[in-house]
C-alpha cells in the first residue's frame, strides 16, 4: 500500500473515531448522535445561507492550514499565524481606507501587497531568532500573537478608529464581490484556493520547494549538500507569513469590509489543527480545513434543531488532536523499541565475529603466564 493511502486510511481512522467519542459525549447527555451529525450536515449544506457560511469559514481556515504546513515542512512550529492575520488585515484596511486616490483594482492589489509585507515581516523576527540564535519560535510566536492583537485593538480603538461603539475602522475603499448571498461568502475563496495550488506545485515541483523538504527533513544533510538550511528556512517562515497576511486581507476586504477587533480570533489555531490532524500534508490539510469549517457552520444549526450544545464541536476537535497526538507517541515508541532491537542485533553479530571472543583468550594467556 502506498503511503498517499496509509495516510488517509490514518486520517479517516481519526476522524471515525473522534466523531464516535463525540456520539458517546452526546448520548451521555441524552441526545441522539446520529440526528446531531445529520443536523450539523443540514446546517451546514441543507440552505444557502449555510452553504455561503460554510464557504466564508472555509477560505480563511484554507490558508491558515496551508501557512502552518509550509513552515512545518522546513522544520518550523509556526504558532504564530493568528498574530499574521491580525496585522495582514490591519494593514488592508489601512491601505484600504487611506489609499483612495488609486484606481481600485491597483488600490485591491495594494491590499494583498501591503497585508503580505507587514505579515511576512512579523514573521520574519521568530525565523531569524530560531535560525541564528535557536530561540525557540514556539515560545517567540505565542507571544507575538497576544503581541500582535493588543496591535490591533489599540489602532482601531484609537488612530484607526470609526468611532463606533465597537472597535473597528472605517470602511474599506474597495471590496471583494459576494458570491453567496446573503452570506458573507466572497471571491477570495477563488483567491485562497489558487494561492494554495501554487504553494502546492511549488513545494513538490521546484529546486526551491526540494530545498524546503531537505531542509525541513534534516538541516544538517542540506547544509553538507549545500543548501543553508538558514536562509531557507526564514525564507519558508516569509512564505507562512504572507499566506496568512492574504487571509487577513481576505476577511478585511471580502467579509467584514473593514477592520474588526479580534476578527482573526481562533484563525491560526483552527488551520494549525487541520495541519496537525493530517501532519501537515498539503493534499490532505485543504480537505481537513473544509471539514472543520463544516462542523463550525453547522455547530449552531445543530444546537437550535436538537438542544446538544455547539460546545461539543470543539470537543471534537480536542479530540483529534489527542488522538494525532496518541499516535505520534505510539510512532515515537515503536521506532524506539526499534532502534533497541537494531542495536541488540548488532551486538550479537559483533559478538559472533571474534571480536568479543578475542577477549578470552587474552585473559587465558595472562592466566597461563601467572
Amino acid at each position: 500500500m502506498s503511503q498517499s493511502l496509509k495516510g488517509l486510511r490514518k486520517i479517516l481512522l481519526t476522524l471515525a473515531l473522534a466523531l464516535g467519542i463525540g456520539a458517546i459525549f452526546i448520548l451521555a447527555i441524552g441526545e441522539n448522535p446520529l440526528a446531531a451529525y445529520g443536523a450539523v450536515f443540514k446546517g451546514a449544506f441543507g440552505t444557502k445561507l449555510g452553504f455561503g457560511t460554510t464557504i466564508a469559514g472555509f477560505t480563511p481556515l484554507l490558508l491558515t492550514s496551508i501557512a502552518f504546513a509550509v513552515a512545518a515542512k522546513a522544520g518550523a512550529f509556526n504558532v504564530g499565524v493568528e498574530g499574521e492575520v491580525c496585522l495582514g488585515g490591519i494593514a488592508a484596511a489601512w491601505i484600504g481606507v487611506n489609499c483612495g486616490f488609486l484606481p481600485k483594482p491597483i488600490l485591491m492589489l495594494a491590499c494583498f501587497a501591503g497585508a503580505m509585507a507587514v505579515a511576512a515581516a512579523w514573521a520574519l523576527i521568530p525565523a531569524v531568532l530560531k535560525a541564528y540564535y535557536n530561540v525557540s519560535e514556539v515560545c517567540v510566536t505565542i507571544l507575538m500573537n497576544t503581541v500582535a492583537l493588543y496591535i490591533g485593538s489599540y489602532l482601531v480603538s484609537g488612530p484607526m478608529s470609526a468611532g463606533t461603539a465597537n472597535p473597528q475602522s472605517d470602511p474599506v475603499l474597495v471590496t471583494l464581490p459576494k458570491i453567496i448571498k446573503p452570506s458573507s461568502a466572497n471571491a477570495g475563496v477563488f483567491i485562497a484556493a489558487g494561492v494554495v495550488v501554487l504553494v502546492i506545485v511549488m513545494l513538490y515541483k521546484t529546486k526551491w520547494g526540494y530545498k524546503i523538504r531537505t531542509v525541513g527533513t534534516n538541516p544538517y544533510h542540506a547544509d553538507y549538500v549545500g543548501i543553508n538550511s538558514k536562509k531557507v528556512f526564514i525564507n519558508a517562515m516569509l512564505l507562512s507569513g504572507m499566506l496568512g497576511g492574504i487571509a487577513g486581507c481576505i476577511e478585511v476586504l471580502g467579509v467584514h469590509g473593514y477592520y474588526l477587533d479580534n476578527f482573526a480570533k481562533d484563525l491560526g489555531t483552527n488551520g494549525m489543527l487541520a495541519a496537525l490532524i493530517v501532519k501537515s500534508n498539503m493534499i490532505f490539510t485543504p480537505f481537513m480545513a473544509f471539514f472543520l469549517a463544516v462542523l463550525k457552520a453547522g455547530a449552531m444549526a445543530m444546537q437550535q434543531s436538537t438542544g446538544v450544545p455547539k460546545s461539543i464541536v470543539d470537543t471534537i476537535s480536542a479530540i483529534f488532536i489527542i488522538v494525532a497526538t496518541m499516535e505520534l507517541l505510539f510512532q515515537f515508541n515503536g521506532r524506539r523499541k526499534a532502534l533497541a532491537a537494531q542495536k541488540k542485533e548488532m551486538a550479537a553479530k559483533t559478538g559472533g565475529t571474534g571480536i568479543n571472543d578475542e577477549a578470552p583468550k587474552g585473559n587465558d594467556r595472562e592466566g597461563g603466564n601467572k
